[in-house]
C-alpha cells in the first residue's frame, strides 16, 4: 500500500509527507492531523527517538542499541494499535541509520521478519539507510545487501547518496565540504544500477543543498533542479521518464518555489521534524503565557490565595495544547507539499 501511494504521488505532482515523533502524544497529533484531513500519514521514528520513545532511563549501549531497537518496535506497535481508530493508513518509516547505528537497523529488520512470519506484512512501512558518510561504493553494497532481505518482504528501503548538512538527532554534518551537499547524476545512477536488479522499492535522498534545522530562506542554497537532471541523465541510460523516486530532507525554511521544484522532478516522500518540534514547543508556550498566574505553585492564583491549580498543571492540560500546534502544523505541511487535501 505504501509503495503504490508513493507512485500515485509520484504521477500527480505531490509528496507524502513524513512526521518524526518521539513519543505517542507526537505520534498522536500526526494520526489527529490525518485523521481531520481523512488522508494517509507517515510517522518515521530516528534511533535518538525511538531510544527516547522506551525511554532516557533504560541502557542504550554502544554496537547494542538495545533501547533504540525496544523504542522504534514498541512505536511502531503502538502506531498499528492505535490507527484504526483514527480511520487513516499510517505509513511507519524509519529515519537516518547510519553505519554505527546498523544494530538498530538489524533488531528492527528482525522486527519484522517476525511480524511478517505471523501476519504476512511487514511491522514498519520502510526503513532508512544513511550510509553518506561511507564511500559510494560501500554505501550501495551495504544497501543493496540490506534491501535483498527486506525486498520478500515488500519494505521500501529509503537511502542517502551525498550528505545533508546540518545536525540531526546528535549527527553533526555541519562541517562537511560544500561539494559534499550536492549529488551528480553518475552518483545516483549508480544508485540505480546496484538496487534495481533487486527490488523497485527504493528511493533516494539525493543531495541538493539540503540541510537539517531551521534556517531564513535564502540562507542555503538549494538546487532542486539538480534533481530533474539526474531524472533525465537516467532516463538517457534506461529509456524510462523519471526512473528515481526522490526523498526531500533537511526541508525547513524552503521556499514555496523551491520545494514545487523538487515535486515536479519526481520527490514522493518529504521529511518533517524541525518545524513540529517548534510547533510541539509553541503550544506549551501560548499555554504558559495564557495562564503564568495559574502556574507558579499548587496553590495561589489570581483568582485568590487559596484557589488551586490543579486543573492548570495536569499534563493533560499543557501536553493537549502542545498536540493541538503541532496537529496544525503536520496539516500545513500536506498543503506545503500540494497533497491533495478536503
Amino acid at each position: 500500500a505504501a509503495w503504490n501511494l508513493y507512485k500515485f504521488a509520484k504521477e500527480q505532482g505531490f509528496a507524502i509527507p513524513a512526521f518524526n515523533c518521539t513519543t505517542t502524544s507526537s505520534v498522536n497529533a500526526v494520526l489527529e492531523a490525518g485523521k481531520k484531513l481523512n488522508r494517509p500519514v507517515t510517522v518515521q521514528f530516528s534511533e535518538g527517538g525511538s531510544a527516547f520513545f522506551a525511554g532516557k532511563g533504560l541502557p542504550n549501549d554502544k554496537g547494542v542499541l538495545q533501547a533504540s531497537i525496544l523504542g522504534a518496535v514498541a512505536g511502531a506497535h503502538y502506531v498499528r494499535q492505535v490507527a484504526p481508530a483514527y480511520g487513516i493508513p499510517v505509513f511507519v518509516h524509519s529515519d537516518h541509520c547510519a553505519k554505527k547505528l546498523l544494530p538498530w537497523f538489524d533488531g528492527m529488520l528482525e522486527a519484522d521478519e517476525a511480524y511478517f512470519a505471523k501476519h504476512g506484512e511487514p511491522l514498519f512501512s520502510s526503513h532508512m539507510l544513511d550510509l553518506s558518510e561511507e564511500p559510494d561504493d560501500e554505501n550501495i553494497a551495504i544497501c543493496a545487501k540490506y534491501l535483498k532481505r527486506m525486498a520478500p518482504m515488500k519494505i521500501i528501503l529509503e537511502m542517502e547518496i551525498g550528505i545533508t548538512g546540518g545536525v540531526e538527532d546528535g549527527v553533526d554534518n555541519s562541517g562537511v565540504s560544500k561539494e559534499k551537499l550536492y549529488s551528480t547524476p553518475e552518483d545516483v545512477y549508480a544508485v540505480y544500477q546496484g538496487l534495481s536488479p533487486i527490488s523497485d522499492r527504493f528511493m533516494i535522498a539525493a543531495a541538493f543543498g539540503n540541510v537539517h534545522g531551521v534556517y531564513k530562506p535564502g540562507n542555503v542554497k538549494l538546487r532542486p533542479e539538480l534533481l530533474e537532471e539526474f531524472q533525465k541523465y537516467a532516463e538517457g541510460k534506461v529509456g524510462t521518464p523519471k526512473p528515481y523516486f526522490f526523498v526531500f530532507h533537511g526541508g525547513s525554511g524552503s521556499l514555496k518555489s523551491e520545494i514545487a521544484t523538487a515535486l515536479s522532478a519526481g520527490v514522493a516522500k518529504m521529511n518533517v521534524d524541525t518545524d513540529t518540534q517548534w510547533a510541539y514547543w509553541e503550544g506549551l508556550l501560548k499555554f504558559y503565557k495564557a495562564k503564568e498566574g495559574y502556574l507558579q505553585g499548587q496553590i495561589g492564583n489570581p483568582e485568590g490565595e487559596d484557589k488551586p491549580n490543579k486543573s492548570y498543571y495536569d499534563p493533560r492540560k499543557w501536553v493537549r495544547c502542545s498536540e493541538e500546534s503541532m496537529r496544525d502544523r503536520v496539516i500545513e505541511g500536506f498543503k506545503d507539499l500540494k497533497a491533495p487535501i478536503p
